[in-house]
């Protein structure tokens, strides 16, 4: 496992406590996993995720990683609908592991931008995971 000062959080990303991250690109949230959280779950083998079209609120849980250690659901930031899904991850769910931020899990049409402000930014997702 990596310490904390190894891990790659950018400072242009948005974070939840639950540690998925969410970057804006127009109306659109790509949402992916941290690099903590990859660390925290070793192997990632495989990848459930909601079909597109699927709306959830934010803080609901919108599918789950299976790694070699556990299952881990995962949690909207945002709500929103499905706009897309990484079609990539069923066969190569490794990717997250590889590449956290460049390999987002699914993408969201934002509903309530202010939602993004009860997110956490780099240092205070920092700090939690510090235990602070």
């Amino acid at each position: 496992m990596k310490e904390l000062h190894e891990l790659e959080l950018p400072e242009t990303l948005y974070y939840t406590k639950e540690h998925e991250w969410a970057t804006v690109k127009d109306d659109i949230v790509l949402i992916g996993i941290t690099d903590y959280a990859q660390d925290q779950l070793g192997d990632i083998v495989f990848v459930e995720m909601p079909e597109v079209g699927d709306t959830f609120s934010a803080g609901e849980e919108f599918g789950t990683l299976e790694s070699v250690k556990a299952v881990s659901e995962l949690y909207m930031p945002v709500t929103g609908e499905i706009a897309a899904v990484n079609e990539d991850l069923d066969d190569t769910p490794e990717l997250l592991n590889q590449a956290p931020y460049a390999n987002w899990i699914i993408k969201v049409k934002l509903e309530n931008a202010e939602e993004l402000e009860e997110l956490l930014n780099r240092n205070s997702y920092l700090e939690m995971i510090e235990g602070k």
